[in-house]
């Protein structure tokens, strides 16, 4: 899962850079987001990615361009602005996945049969 998670930040660095909107979505997703499966990230993602996807391949290309250009190119700047939007809380939720999967213990470490202290009665 770390893996997207980088995928998505390093697509956030080229979101935040310089040049056009359009052009920085489409090397955003080309560069790092085009090769993820959905079967790599987490069930709180899939939908919202394969929604994503669907919206940056949804125009057939022309002349040799990739469905994500011609895509992008028919987009307009609010679109592709809810586009790199889309990006950010894809990332957003894939870091708070993250922690959820860090933040549960290993089952080997819970002890069910002893009594926390505060539940002790004392005498």
């Amino acid at each position: 899962m770390t893996n997207q998670v980088d995928r998505f930040y390093a697509a956030l660095t080229v979101l935040a850079g310089h040049g056009h909107i359009k052009q920085r979505l489409i090397k955003a997703y080309e560069d790092n987001l085009a090769e993820i499966q959905d079967d790599e990230l987490p069930v709180t993602l899939k939908q919202s990615f394969a929604d994503f996807r669907l919206q940056m391949q949804q125009v057939t290309p022309l002349n040799g361009e990739s469905a994500v250009c011609a895509s992008v190119r028919k987009m307009s700047l609010d679109e592709a602005s809810a586009c790199a939007a889309s990006v950010v809380a894809l990332y957003g939720e894939s870091i708070r996945s993250q922690d959820t999967v860090q933040a549960k213990p290993p089952m080997a470490e819970i002890d069910e049969t002893r009594v926390p202290p505060f539940l002790v009665k004392s005498v």
